[in-house]
């Protein structure tokens, strides 16, 4: 199925044409058919001699109902623009076409209907002359007569070969149903309908309303006035959704594929119609079926920032229009560049955001996106329409290459410098360098470690040994030399107080490798533990306490936490009766 729009102004003829087209009957309300004219968006449809199905989306023309009729052309892909050849070109033809061409729709057809009650030749040099320089100044024209049926198969002719040019839908694009009418069917409940124009509807599917956020369910589908288990773009749709009341879904809102759509109340985009400084300060975002106050704020010559209403689901390179209500005109079409743009807190930052926005023309580029953010979560980037195909280097964050680098290096630079101020830390807190680095997640100093950089108990060294600052490694010297030739023979505390050695010293000689510490102020060289093993292993198994501390040639304030020590080890193995045997000698 292929959706095409109509449009032009109030009483030429589009319900006609779309009801001589489908043999049905567009218009759904008494009111409408009692004035003659189209007040809200209508629908039918025809198969065409191909064999494919054209729906059609009937709006209106009168201007008072400009709002309803973006509503109904903002999802369809094409247009029929329709002038009557006895009126020729009219003021809503002008705002129509307008808002076609903001919305870059280049696909359609001219219609010129009526042809039985004036010459069409006029109207449509008329017509001609008016799409020149817009989008859709190449589409093909048709004369029809909706009352004598004059012109019909050329016109279908038309459609077919219109439909066969436009772009195939993607299948598996993930689906966002902008809501154009939503009402409650006895036994059934809440139903919506809108122009599916990419991805797949499923009974049973699970989406999100814009909204709220808020999960809803398909419980029933039907297209062309028949129920089915799945529906594929492009298509008119209705869908019954389980456990959600009409009053929380209205025109303007969407139905998403959950995690797929970030919603956001502030965006850049380029525009294409009035320049950037002529715009008046609000203004309402036609996009989709919604219509939503915008306040403007020019950055540069062709580009603004839009703050909204209320969030939308929108993503780069959408393309929506402005229009100021109050002077029933166009005023731009926008492409969207950023959903998710910086703040602009410092002088000069709308300057600068303009020259950045310069260089984007509304494609999606995950390069470019990397390069800007620096740093940005997979999924964030595919909630704003961005493709990823790159490895994540952390979780699932993504970063640009040259920063990473540059973090990498800063990164070094950061636990060099952290080590020099504080020689007795075992290296620089993790959580400290993460701030140091302005970085979100922790996850990501881990993964910028490159060797010699190591992460131990929290802790990031600068080396891979950890060496001792020069008056400690002079202690430990002074220890090693007096205490060489009598190795569990620990310092006194006020020793260790003379020689420099007090609690972070200890520590970063123990954590070096350099002392042994058993208990608090008992330390010892680190060889003492293989070396009292080979000592015990000689005496009598089991041996006791007294004969351990003999045969060390020690105190019990050492031989105590010593033996505890081995121990726990496995060296040794404590017996019932408190004596000790030697498990593994060294050999």
């Amino acid at each position: 199925m292929w959706v095409i729009a109509t449009a032009g102004h109030v009483d030429h003829g589009k319900s006609t044409l779309v009801r001589a087209l489908t043999g049905m009957e567009p218009d759904r309300w008494a009111e409408e058919r009692r004035r003659g004219m189209t007040i809200d968006l209508g629908f039918a449809w025809t198969t065409l001699p191909d064999g494919g199905t054209v729906a059609f989306v009937d709006v209106p023309g009168h201007e008072r109902f400009v709002p309803n009729m973006l509503a109904g052309v903002g999802p369809v892909p094409a247009a029929m623009l329709v002038v009557a050849a006895d009126e020729g070109w009219m003021p809503q033809s002008t705002e129509h076409l307008a808002a076609l061409h903001a919305l870059g729709v280049s696909a359609g057809l001219l219609v010129v209907t009526r042809a039985d009650l004036a010459d069409p030749g006029p109207a449509l040099a008329q017509a001609r002359e008016r799409l020149a320089g817009t989008s859709l100044r190449s589409v093909p024209a048709v004369a029809v007569s909706g009352a004598t049926g004059a012109g019909l198969p050329q016109l279908r002719a038309a459609l077919e070969r219109l439909v066969a040019a436009l772009p195939a839908p993607v299948p598996d694009a993930p689906v966002r149903l902008w809501v154009d009418r939503s009402f409650t069917i006895r036994g059934s409940g809440t139903v919506v309908t809108g122009t599916l124009g990419a991805g797949r509807l499923r009974v049973g599917d699970q989406l999100e309303l814009a909204g709220t956020g808020e999960p809803v369910r398909v419980r029933g589908l039907h297209s062309l006035g028949a129920a089915h288990d799945e529906v594929d773009a492009v298509a008119r749709v209705a869908v019954n959704l389980r456990g959600v009341s009409r009053d929380r879904l209205a025109r303007g809102d969407a139905l998403l594929t959950p995690g797929r759509f970030g919603r956001t109340d502030l965006v850049d985009v380029r525009l294409a119609g009035d320049p950037a400084a002529e715009l008046p300060a609000t203004l309402t975002l036609h996009v989709g079926s919604a219509a939503v106050p915008v306040r403007v704020r020019p950055l540069g010559p062709d580009t603004v920032r839009l703050r909204l209403a209320r969030p939308l689901p929108l993503l780069v390179g959408d393309r929506a229009l402005l229009r100021d209500p109050g002077r029933h005109h166009v005023a731009a079409g926008v492409t969207v560049l950023d959903v998710a743009p910086p703040p602009l807190a410092r002088r000069g930052a709308a300057t600068a955001r303009a020259t950045v926005l310069a260089g984007l023309d509304g494609r999606p580029d995950l390069a470019g996106e990397l390069r800007r953010r620096h740093l940005v979560r997979a999924g964030e980037l595919t909630r704003m329409g961005v493709p990823v195909d790159l490895a994540p280097v952390a979780g699932d964050w993504l970063a640009d290459p040259g920063h990473w680098r540059r973090l990498g290096a800063r990164l070094t630079e950061e636990v060099t410098r952290y080590a020099r101020a504080h020689p007795l830390e075992p290296g620089m807190p993790l959580e400290a360098l993460r701030q140091r680095l302005d970085l979100p997640d922790r996850a990501l100093v881990e993964a910028l470690l490159r060797p010699p950089l190591r992460l131990r108990d929290g802790r990031v060294t600068a080396t891979a040994t950890d060496t001792l600052p020069e008056p400690v490694a002079r202690a430990v010297d002074r220890v090693r030399a007096e205490y060489g030739d009598r190795p569990f023979r620990a310092p006194e505390a006020d020793r260790l107080a003379d020689l420099g050695l007090g609690p972070r010293e200890i520590g970063a000689a123990v954590r070096a490798g350099a002392l042994l510490k058993l208990a608090e102020n008992v330390v010892l060289l680190p060889g003492a533990v293989d070396d009292a093993v080979r000592v015990l292993a000689r005496l009598p198994q089991p041996f006791t306490l007294s004969a351990a501390r003999q045969a060390l040639d020690t105190t019990r304030r050492v031989a105590v936490p010593l033996l505890e020590l081995l121990d726990r080890r496995g060296a040794t193995r404590r017996l019932p009766d408190d004596a000790r045997e030697v498990v593994t000698p060294a050999g």
